[in-house]
């Protein structure tokens, strides 16, 4: 169940030269401030302005961060998606930031701002790393796969987050459509290079991403979603106008963007397919194993060792059965456990019958939570949450839900979208735990709530690392309990089903990309110990293959926020107050879980 963050975590498997914080807490001493180079003003404001400077930066250097911040985006910078200029002048960018931040005194700096500092260092010393030509060499010539790459992103971002209210508003996402087929074109480049050097991507993933082309390409330009501003234009646009769009908009996807496709696809088919590796798993690429390694770190924000993963995964999933069998036999069933999961998978009353059946379902749920929530929160974000059906062109290849960010002004909402394709693979019983991790109090709350902390530095406000964003998400499945929604058997199955899924994610990643398992043996070890369909086992597992490391953030994020809580609970006894707790866990952004670990301690320290 994937988040949709902003470009350097929603794409970090398309653009992964701008990774999200990996790191432990920094011990390195702070040089003296250099006074004759910077102004005489305290320490933090030297590191605000700073961060000001980066973010300033960053934004010339991120193609896509001003459409999911609903800024105006720059044509021309987008069509630098994929080439080593681009990555030239974000490693440049970098180590500028680096060697300033070497002459800013960590010692000096308030506890918030030594938060930020920590957070920063970090995050610049991994963009560093995988702007590398070693790394580089390993993930640029892999531009896209079938999970979050930019030939599907491209249509429901231009459809979805660019603002269309004028003509002026029109024209601008027309100039975005006609760089697309510029930024394919170097996707395919890329591929060349991989091919020539021996770094390959799976057949899996090829297969996958030219069964998505053919999808896009399946679709008349008029009913295509490059075109589906067009069918909603405003009355407000002049009607002469109006036609002289709509001829426009369907030149450019007829005469440039599905040719541009249809390039990629014959390239992929012809040349790259035959090429491509049989092994799923990454460390069956070459340089894989060590790029696996940073994978685990990017995600999780801790160096683990992967047979360590496994293990714990092991655990987990041992642990959540036992649970199971108890809610099992509350559901009426006494045969084995691995015959329920049968069960669940055939009795149609675990299903839904109709699309209507799941958009009911969630909005009953999002009202009871509404309802909840003063008793967790004490802040709440501005931004409304709105529930949606995945589109129709996309279903097919998504898990069972996601998020969508806002915007960070409020005026465009949070969507959780949740899949509706293949009905009778679709459960009744996860809706609850689904609604949670996607919605409100899950991505929803900690995305929007850094979003709109404008006391926050731009990068604590948009970046994250995804330990804690899907640990947090993780993490609000288990308010559930509290709230009464696992109290029907039915919905505690499914949270502890969702619960084994990321447990099982420890298991069969690790399995994956570091013990040679291959995609029929993953499915199988998730059929086998979940009562999860095929359909979107196989999608699990596809997904895993495609961004390595990713699936382990999960668990590792939520168990540690748990331990923290734990923790906060017996050191501060009848002090204890869950909603500040988890404002101190969610005030600062997303946080490395080293990072957040050192605050919570303080936190501890000084009373709660």
């Amino acid at each position: 169940m994937g988040v949709k963050l902003a470009a350097a975590l929603s794409l970090t498997s398309t653009l992964i030269a701008v990774p999200a914080a990996a790191q432990d807490v920094p011990q390195l001493a702070a040089a003296p401030v250099a006074t004759a180079s910077l102004p005489d003003r305290s320490d933090d404001q030297k590191l605000m302005l700073l961060f000001a400077q980066d973010a300033k930066r960053d934004r010339a250097n991120s193609p896509l961060q001003a459409i999911y911040r609903g800024e105006q985006a720059d044509p021309a910078l987008i069509g630098q998606i994929f080439t080593d200029a681009l990555d030239r002048r974000r490693l440049a960018a970098a180590k500028q930031s680096l060697a300033a931040l070497s002459r800013i005194n960590r010692s000096s700096l308030s506890p918030e701002r030594q938060i930020s500092y920590d957070i920063f260092l970090g995050d610049t010393r991994t963009s560093i790393d995988f702007l590398q030509p070693e790394t580089r060499a390993l993930t640029a010539v892999r531009p896209l796969t079938h999970f979050g790459g930019l030939h599907v992103e491209f249509p429901s971002l231009i459809a979805g987050n660019l603002p269309f209210k004028t003509e002026a508003d029109y024209r601008s996402a027309l100039a975005i459509e006609k760089v697309v087929p510029k930024v394919l074109d170097t996707a395919v480049l890329r591929f060349g290079e991989g091919l020539a050097s021996g770094v390959v991507d799976s057949k899996l993933t090829t297969t996958n991403m030219i069964a998505q082309i053919d999808a896009i390409l399946a679709q008349k330009p008029e009913e295509s979603p490059f075109y589906a501003p067009i069918r909603d234009m405003p009355k407000s646009i002049p009607e002469a106008a109006r036609g002289k769009l709509s001829a426009d908009y369907l030149a450019v996807i007829r005469s440039e963007i599905y040719p541009a496709y249809q390039r990629l696809r014959t390239f992929l088919a012809e040349q790259y397919l035959p090429a491509a590796r049989v092994q799923p798993g990454v460390s069956a690429m070459k340089g894989g194993p060590a790029l696996y390694r940073k994978m685990i770190k990017l995600h999780t924000s801790l160096a683990l060792d992967p047979e360590e993963v496994h293990q714990l995964g092991l655990g987990e999933v041992a642990r959540i059965q036992r649970d199971m069998e108890s809610v099992k036999s509350q559901l009426g069933y006494s045969g084995s456990l691995r015959q329920f999961f049968d069960v669940l998978r055939t009795d149609p009353r675990y299903h839904p019958k109709t699309r209507d059946d799941l958009a009911r379902g969630f909005a009953a749920i999002a009202k009871t939570v509404e309802t909840q929530i003063p008793l967790y929160f004490n802040k709440v974000p501005k931004t409304r949450l709105e529930i949606e059906a995945y589109p129709a062109y996309r279903e097919k290849y998504e898990a069972g839900g996601s998020y969508n960010q806002g915007s960070a002004d409020g005026t465009r909402p949070g969507v959780f979208f949740y899949n509706a394709y293949d009905l009778p693979s679709r459960f009744l019983t996860g809706m609850a735990t689904l609604y949670l991790h996607e919605g409100a109090p899950g991505h929803h709350f900690q995305i929007s709530l850094a979003q709109e902390n404008t006391a926050l530095p731009d990068f604590q406000r948009f970046g994250g690392n995804t330990a804690f964003v899907e640990g947090w998400a993780l993490y609000a499945e288990t308010l559930g309990y509290s709230m009464g929604l696992y109290k029907d058997p039915m919905q505690h199955w499914g949270t502890l089903d969702d619960e084994m899924l990321r447990a099982m994610r420890l298991v069969v990643d690790s399995g994956l990309h570091a013990k040679g398992w291959s995609r029929e043996q993953a499915i199988d070890y998730m059929l086998a110990n979940s009562g999860m369909g095929r359909t979107d086992a196989t999608a699990e597992v596809e997904r895993y293959i495609a961004w390595p490391g990713q699936a382990l953030a999960y668990k590792v994020g939520a168990l540690t926020i748990q331990r923290l809580r734990k923790k906060a609970e017996v050191a501060l006894g009848p002090k204890f107050d869950l909603r500040a707790f988890h404002e101190q866990v969610l005030g600062s952004g997303a946080l490395p879980l080293p990072v957040l670990e050192a605050k919570i301690d303080r936190w501890i320290a000084a009373g709660g």
